[in-house]
């Protein structure tokens, strides 16, 4: 094998010759110190803004040890755990994966006598340095400072894992972790969004705390700063990998990966909701969730007919599913726009398909249904299998298609599917990831040692039973057509399916090759070749390099670049897979 090239750790450069960086906790807490003292009398009030999933037994010791001043904590000013679980149930509700996006905001949490009473207080001591620390640190007074300590969803969902952080508002670190990730996903994430929102213009001082210990600080005008300047430019978001029950082993060659991990099952290389940004502030490595990236610059970023119908989500999903020497993906199936709206208060669904980045020889993907296919006889006896443990027979049921690399699989919802061992997929699809029915998963245990929760109720309403082999060879399977092409370069239509707002287009190129943004945000990845260089024709930004599955990043405000290969790849033909959103019939 070749030595691999895939970079991991991804940063933007931003220097200034003004002080905007500090790390490590005494330089931190002495810049907050100095700032305080600067603070106009009467106005000596500073808000510690926290996101949920912080540690802290690492960051108040020091805080505290090492400010002076009176500090109040926000969980103080709360409502009562009991009553907090009582709002937030109907959203979070008594499944087991799934709730209901909420529509409270953080305000909601708190007891409003109890933050009148501190009003009051605190209009009675106006010469005392005041820290209140906490989510909601700005709710409770007017900060003559506020300083926000960010946490990227990932790094929480970790923290889930191991029982170190609770949910908002509640003591619950020793609960399943799926349960804790589930009432983020739908209330806390939600509520500390729409806040972060109002805070972004106005934070001081954002501190990045996701390695424990190491922590940065950065101004929050340096911050807006480079989340401009990221958007004039093609970008890349740190990975990450997660092992599965059916994870196999070609990432851990190819990316260089932890040789004693059993398996690497996904990696998310383009999901900005739980991705992160590193940004190279004067030498200090600072992390940001991405999508602060979105919430600071979704017009440029992703155009404004995207930004106008998905506000500042971003829409299209990249990431790897590795099932090479491993087992086969759950069968599942994605709901349609209907469902996921009335069930789950979601906007849009998972559409997806799947991209061949390598394959085995009996490398198959699972896709619509035979012919002979009952559904009430496929629900019964899927039903019999899950109860029962017996093994339910896919292959009466499910139409199986041999795969190859650089093939492509159209998956719109509704489609009954997985992908088989043997493949290293990547996934192209909308973003909300967490709404999959699992049908069947093959007998086995997740790695908790515990069945994974089988969602057949949920599925079988939305199963697209007219899915048969005819129509889906037809329009899920290699719908490739060629739409252009020059001296060196050919460009492909590879889908998506028409009931899908994503396009993908399929690159093949031995020059230079000249893309246009289409009026939406660019996701690509380089799925053939070592490595490319994309440039702006008016050089409007430097020279960027990518490498061998990388996915990356073209903001809609680019319009123009150019892709060549570079490197080993020069006078060779190699190929990106780009996916936007429709913009135009």
């Amino acid at each position: 094998m070749i030595k691999s090239n895939y970079d991991k750790q991804p940063s933007i450069p931003f220097s200034t010759n003004e002080k905007i960086s500090w790390q490590g906790w005494e330089d931190i807490t002495q810049a907050i110190g100095q700032r305080v003292k600067d603070l106009p009398e009467g106005k000596k009030i500073v808000a510690l803004e926290c996101y949920p999933g912080l540690l802290e037994e690492e960051v108040l010791p020091n805080l505290t040890g090492k400010l002076t001043g009176r500090f109040y904590f926000t969980k103080d000013f709360m409502l009562p755990e009991t009553k907090i679980s009582e709002l937030v149930y109907p959203d979070v509700t008594d499944d087991e994966i799934f709730g209901y996006i909420t529509r409270l905001r953080l305000v909601s949490f708190f007891d409003t006598a109890k933050m009148s009473r501190l009003a009051m207080e605190l209009e009675g001591s106006t010469d005392e340095v005041t820290f209140i620390y906490g989510p909601g640190a700005t709710l409770l007074a007017e900060a003559g400072l506020v300083i926000y300590f960010d946490m990227p969803r990932w790094e929480g969902q970790l923290r889930f894992r191991t029982n170190e952080v609770s949910n908002l508002g509640v003591s619950n670190k020793n609960i399943k972790a799926s349960l804790q990730y589930k009432q983020a996903f739908f209330v806390d994430w939600r509520v500390c969004d729409k806040h972060k929102k109002t805070l972004m213009d106005r934070w001081d001082f954002v501190v990045d705390t996701a390695t424990r210990n190491q922590p940065k600080m950065v101004t929050g005008k340096a911050l807006n700063e480079a989340l401009e300047k990221t958007v004039s430019r093609p970008f890349r978001l740190v990975p990450f990998f997660d092992p599965g029950p059916w994870g196999g082993q070609w990432m851990k060659d190819y990316f260089e990966l932890d040789p004693s991990k059993p398996n690497y099952a996904w990696c998310f290389d383009c999901v900005p909701e739980e991705n992160s940004l590193l940004v190279d502030f004067n030498g200090i490595i600072f992390e940001t969730p991405s999508i602060n990236l979105v919430f600071a610059q979704s017009r440029p970023l992703l155009g404004d007919a995207v930004q106008a119908r998905f506000g500042d989500e971003f829409p299209i999903r990249f990431d790897f599913l590795d099932t090479m020497g491993g087992g086969n993906l759950s069968l599942q199936v994605h709901p349609t726009t209907e469902y996921i709206r009335e069930a789950f208060g979601m906007d849009y669904t998972q559409d997806e398909s799947y991209y061949m980045l390598d394959a085995g020889d009996d490398a198959v993907v699972y896709l619509g249904l035979k012919d002979s296919t009952n559904p009430q006889q496929m629900i019964d006896a899927l039903r019999d299998a899950n109860s029962t443990g017996d093994a339910f027979d896919a292959d009466a049921y499910v139409e199986k298609w041999p795969v190859r690399k650089h093939d492509h699989v159209l998956i719109p919802a509704g489609t009954v599917h997985c992908s088989g061992s043997n493949s290293m997929v990547l996934e192209i699809s909308a973003t909300p990831y967490i709404f999959t029915f699992k049908l069947y998963d093959w007998g086995r245990m997740g790695l908790d040692g515990k069945p994974r929760p089988i969602n057949i109720e949920h599925g079988k309403q939305v199963i697209n039973w007219d899915l048969r082999p005819e129509r889906t060879r037809k329009e899920l399977v290699n719908a490739v057509t060629v739409v252009a092409e020059g001296d060196g370069w050919k460009e492909e239509r590879t889908g998506l399916h028409e009931r899908e707002f994503i396009e993908t287009r399929r690159h093949w190129f031995s020059k230079k090759v000249t893309h246009h943004t289409n009026g939406s945000v660019n996701v690509l990845n380089l799925v053939e070749g070592r490595e490319a260089v994309i440039e702006s024709p008016t050089n409007a930004f430097e020279p960027f390099t990518v490498h061998y599955a990388e996915t990356f990043v073209i903001p809609e405000k680019i319009k123009e670049y150019t892709i060549r290969p570079s490197g080993e790849s020069e006078g060779k033909t190699i190929a990106t897979m780009k996916a936007f959103v429709r913009t135009h019939p």
